[in-house]
């Protein structure tokens, strides 16, 4: 059977442990900030190992989305497409995919070892300091294998992670241009502020392929300082609408702009000619004391919002479901899901 959803990203292993404000002080980190890593930042993975606590997860923002999206959808509907090393934290990565039924087709690089993040919690706050490896080295040449693109032909939506636009602005192009052609669903995550900022260019050139956008108000800052017709003063709202009325290649679709905000209320604009609607959607309430581990909320909306437009879900039914999954998420460790699996109910 055809696979729904295909979901490009970069595979990464995360290694996650709780540390002081004073941790990241000391590498000149954010708090909930995410970067590629420096050479100042290299003792950090060592570091992080030795920690008392330290958890390793497979991670890489798209793959924790499409972990998620197929938690909700029928088996077999997804596929992910990334690179890794030929080594044992690449096979970490394979068995965490393949024990929620997630299927990968990983771009194997037989002498760069597999991608590594540092996620580093400080209470309700992360950093996350990444080291892309073997996930720096996706190639389109690897979507164009006759049974990987077979896969691209027949599948029904496409959701990218920012994060690939340091790898392969060519590859997501090239899944822009096809879900174009086809009329089918294409939803990009701008995934970080660094994206918007330094890599730009690669970033607007696929923005017109995008029928739906989704960032948080951090990255929606970032895209206003970086952008021409917005300033740093310029309100989510203005932003949003900016976004969603730029040019766009499929005419057939209105493009929808998605911004989430933690706990308030996630804010959609949508443009189709010259209309353009704006809605406040409300997060599911969480008390407190039932929240484990807030990394990859983000990475679960998305993926409760797309596995919605899988299953043709109305726009708030679908955002919906995004919050709903997102509540789950953080109520176990690392960016996962709770088993046996709960079903969504509007």
């Amino acid at each position: 059977m055809p696979y729904s959803l295909v979901c490009l990203g970069n595979p990464l292993l995360d290694i996650q442990v709780d540390v002081e404000k004073s941790y990241l002080d000391k590498y000149d980190l954010k708090e909930n900030d995410a970067i590629l890593i420096e050479d100042k930042h290299i003792p950090i993975f060592d570091e992080c190992l030795a920690m008392d606590g330290v958890k390793l997860v497979a991670g890489g923002a798209a793959q924790n989305t499409a972990r998620g999206a197929q938690y909700l959808l029928p088996a077999d509907s997804v596929v992910y497409f990334g690179s890794v090393g030929k080594d044992k934290f690449a096979d970490k990565l394979s068995e965490a995919n393949q024990s929620v039924g997630l299927t990968t087709r990983y771009m194997v690089q037989e002498s760069i070892p597999t991608g590594k993040c540092a996620a580093l919690i400080n209470g309700p706050h992360r950093s996350l300091v990444t080291d892309l490896g073997a996930a720096n080295h996706f190639k389109p040449s690897h979507l164009e294998i006759p049974e990987n693109w077979k896969i691209v032909e027949e599948a029904k939506a496409f959701y990218i992670g920012g994060f690939h636009f340091t790898v392969s602005p060519e590859s997501i192009l090239k899944l822009g241009k096809h879900a174009a052609e086809t009329n089918k669903p294409f939803a990009l995550n701008f995934s970080a502020p660094f994206i918007a900022q330094f890599f730009k260019d690669p970033l607007d050139q696929a923005v017109p392929y995008a029928d739906y956008v989704i960032c948080n108000e951090s990255e929606a800052a970032a895209y206003a300082e970086s952008h021409d017709g917005l300033t740093a003063e310029s309100t989510l709202l203005e932003i949003a609408t900016f976004i969603a009325k730029l040019p766009k290649v499929n005419s057939a679709r209105p493009r929808t702009v998605i911004f989430t905000q933690g706990t308030d209320a996630t804010l959609a604009v949508v443009a189709s000619g010259d209309s353009v609607t704006s809605t406040e959607y409300p997060v599911h309430a969480l008390e407190p004391s039932k929240i484990s581990d807030t990394n990859g909320a983000g990475d679960a909306f998305a993926a409760g919002f797309v596995a919605g437009l899988v299953e043709g879900k109305e726009l708030a039914t679908s955002i919906d479901q995004g919050h709903w999954l997102a509540s789950l998420s953080i109520q176990e460790v690392g960016p996962s899901y709770p088993f046996p699996k709960q079903t969504y109910t509007a």
